[in-house]
C-alpha cells in the first residue's frame, strides 16, 4: 500500500439500520479526493448510492435477512481507481443474468444491480471462500 492510498475495511451486522453508516464512510472517502478533478459532490453521491444498493442485496438476498450475520465491507481507494468489495455467504447468483428492471412496472427486482452497473466502471461477482463478492471499481483522472 502506497502513502497515497486509502484502505478501509469494515464489518457490520446484518442490518439495514448500518445502511447510512457505510454509505456515509463511502461519501466522505469521495469527497476528500483532492487529486480527482472531476465533480466529487457527484461521485460521493453515487458511491453512496452503490454501497447501499450492495449491502441491500447482501443483507436481504445473500444472507436472507439473518441477523447474527455479518456484512463485510472492503474499500480502496488508490490514486486512480476505487475498488469496493462488498462479501456475503450466500448461495451467490450469476450477475450477468440480472435483467434490467421493468420500470413501467415499478418493480425492485434487479433495480440495486441496475444502478451499480450503471454507475460503476466494472462490476463482478464472483464466489470465494465459501462465499461471493461483488466487486465494484471506478476509475477517475487525476490533475497531471
Amino acid at each position: 500500500m502506497d502513502k497515497n492510498e486509502i484502505e478501509v475495511d469494515i464489518k457490520v451486522p446484518n442490518q439495514t439500520r448500518y445502511l447510512s453508516l457505510i454509505g456515509r464512510i463511502g461519501e466522505d472517502l469521495a469527497k476528500e479526493l483532492d487529486r480527482y478533478d472531476g465533480d466529487r459532490e457527484t461521485l460521493a453521491y453515487h458511491i453512496n448510492l452503490v454501497l447501499t444498493e450492495a449491502m441491500v442485496n447482501a443483507i436481504k438476498h445473500a444472507n436472507a435477512g439473518d441477523p447474527d450475520k455479518m456484512v463485510h465491507v472492503y474499500i480502496n481507494l488508490s490514486e486512480h481507481e476505487l475498488v469496493i468489495r462488498v462479501y456475503d455467504d450466500g448461495q451467490g447468483f450469476d450477475i450477468s443474468t440480472i435483467p434490467p428492471p421493468d420500470f413501467d412496472k415499478l418493480e425492485d427486482r434487479g433495480r440495486g444491480i441496475f444502478i451499480i452497473k450503471s454507475l460503476m466502471d466494472s462490476v463482478r461477482y464472483d464466489k470465494i471462500n465459501g462465499g461471493n463478492v461483488l466487486e465494484m471499481c471506478k476509475t477517475f483522472r487525476c490533475p497531471s
